[in-house]
């Protein structure tokens, strides 16, 4: 069917409620909205569903919710009455529907005969994904958007190991939603039945309290705490009932959160999307930090995975962190401190993604570490780490990507908000007993290592059109490699969807990775260029990594990259 007879279809449906036809009589002049909302459904991926809010097959609703979660109940029956009774933890965080989806979802579950655990209040995601770990269950779903605007929300799914879903299991539930191919094949309750298990608030301190276990040196924090100064902005999502009190059990005597950004908001009204990696979104948190001379700025985002931060400098002024330079000193000062204290195993490994920092692998060898790469996205980084604990060899230590996803620990296996901000603290108290600042600390690691810098950049290509101009950049550049972008020469192609590397003189080698659409360019003198489209948003993303001798050269050699990069593959916004 066109998208006019699937609007039509909707319209017409006894299924689809008076309230969602009313919104979609509201558009039903407009072609280019109706065509939007109804060209295609919203598709259940690898990374689960995320969308606009709204009415129609293309769009985040409790329609499209019943139609996933019963592709996913599907597949859970499939496993069995033992996996059915271990049953779905459910969690969701502050955006519009959130806690209207999670009861779809676990009203869809418990009339395919599932137990579920739904949380009673928002929840941070890595709680979630401790829980699934905690109660058993085959399954976990949240009901996030992460850092997305207002509009937006999503639907992420999780296995047993407390890790998203990764093949094969991915690839098995995507293909049971499809099978699905009208809404009235969808079980639901109408309420809560013996099958609908609530969780309270006691479980935060569970968690809390397993969280203040993976620190290195929780000394430091009591000793220095009382001299830290530390501002806070949850922006308006989960960790606002998380962080403060955290840092506070741990011993930091003074944290200012910022008030407008404190509670929880749908709307987010201070932002225009809630991503902490834009540091115009802490305008409300630096100044506070300035008033109360704050010796650092955190942020997490809506479903408080993510973590950045600005520090202060001896100036006085903020200077905000990149992923990369978190996740870099993070590395340095678990592995440092490990050492020290006689608890670092060549045993032990750190993960990283394909596009993070190649400091982090200095660093690594520095220190006698296994390094681990993975695709993007951290549930490839919660299945390296099941990988490794089923060969009972190989210790976990840490592990990151570079958009600010951070987790120190294996209790969890997605990125964590509150263990990040627990960790910068503690880094915080390490540089106060060295009587130095955060950035005195990244110097030093420069000093010893060299300048490394990254640069990410995200180019938005929206509809239809938007979907054909990603296809043809990545085909493009498959149909016609570059063997130099301008002064950079090419060392070796690395084209991920084939699973083949190639060096500038012809000779290949495989991929150990499973296909996916991302090209990675090593380049002379330790550069390197890697372009991939997401897989939760209308964009395509392009990484970029130098290394000089001094800052400056860094900063030079990232400008002459990316102009040369930009230009040879003609993309621009």
């Amino acid at each position: 069917m066109n998208y006019i007879e699937n609007y039509n279809q909707w319209l017409e449906s006894d299924y689809i409620d008076d309230e969602t036809k009313n919104e979609l009589l509201q558009i039903a002049n407009d072609d280019k909205e109706i065509e939007d909302r109804f060209y295609k459904e919203l598709e259940f991926g690898t990374a689960g569903l995320r969308g606009i809010i709204g009415a129609g097959t293309n769009r985040m609703n409790k329609y499209n919710i019943r139609k996933v979660t019963q592709g996913l109940a599907n597949y859970i029956c499939m496993q069995g009455e033992e996996a059915m009774d271990r049953g779905v933890a459910i969690a969701y965080d502050s955006r519009h529907k959130s806690s209207e989806f999670a009861d779809e979802a676990a009203f869809v579950l418990n009339a395919n005969g599932i137990k579920t655990y739904v949380f009673d209040a928002l929840k941070p995601t890595p709680v979630l994904s401790y829980a699934v770990r905690t109660y058993k269950c085959i399954s976990g779903i949240v009901v996030t958007a992460s850092h997305n605007p207002s509009n937006y929300n999503g639907y992420k799914v999780y296995w047993e190991d407390g890790a998203q879903i990764v093949y094969p299991h991915d690839e098995k539930i995507i293909e049971e939603v499809r099978k699905i191919e009208s809404l009235s094949q969808v079980k639901r309750t109408e309420k809560r039945t013996e099958l609908y298990n609530s969780i309270d608030d006691s479980f935060d301190t569970t968690y809390i309290d397993v969280v203040k276990n993976q620190s290195i040196a929780p000394e430091l924090i009591k000793e220095y705490g009382e001299n830290m100064k530390v501002v806070y902005t949850p922006f308006n999502g989960t960790g606002a009932d998380f962080v403060p009190r955290l840092l506070k059990e741990m011993g930091v005597k003074d944290i200012f959160t910022v008030k407008e950004q404190f509670k929880p908001d749908p709307d987010f009204t201070t932002t225009k999307y809630p991503n902490p990696e834009e540091t115009k979104n802490f305008e409300l948190a630096l100044k506070l930090a300035e008033k109360k001379e704050a010796d650092i700025v955190m942020g997490t985002d809506p479903d408080a995975d993510r973590f950045a931060c600005l520090v202060r400098d001896n100036a006085g002024e903020y200077v905000s962190l990149t992923g990369n330079q978190v996740g870099a000193i993070f590395t340095e000062y678990v592995l440092s401190r490990l050492e020290e204290k006689e608890m670092l195993s060549n045993k032990g490994y750190v993960i990283k993604s394909i596009v993070t920092s190649e400091m982090i692998r200095t660093i690594c060898a520095e220190h006698d570490v296994l390094l681990v790469d993975v695709y993007t996205g951290f549930k490839h980084i919660g299945e390296a780490i099941r990988k490794f604990e089923e060969t009972g060899v190989n210790k976990y230590i840490f592990g990151f990507e570079e958009s600010i996803g951070y987790l120190l620990g294996d209790y969890a296996r997605d990125k964590d908000g509150m263990v990040a901000s627990m960790l910068m603290t503690e880094i915080l108290a390490y540089a106060k007993s060295k009587d130095k600042n955060i950035l005195d600390l990244f110097e030093d690691m420069y000093q010893k290592y060299g300048y490394y810098k990254e640069f990410t950049k995200s180019f938005v290509f929206k509809g239809i059109e938007g979907e054909q101009k990603i296809k043809g950049i990545m085909e493009n550049l498959r149909n016609n490699l570059p063997t130099n972008f301008g002064e950079f020469k090419v060392i070796e192609t690395r084209d991920y969807q084939i699973g083949t590397a190639t060096t500038i003189a012809g000779e290949e080698r495989k991929l150990n990775f499973r296909p996916s659409n991302v090209l990675y360019f090593e380049l002379e003198n330790n550069a390197w260029f890697a372009i991939r489209p997401s897989g939760t948003e209308p964009k395509v993303k392009l990484y970029f990594g130098v290394k000089g001798k001094t800052n400056e050269e860094a900063k030079n050699l990232m400008s002459s990259l990316y102009e040369k990069v930009t230009s040879e593959i003609n993309i621009k916004e």
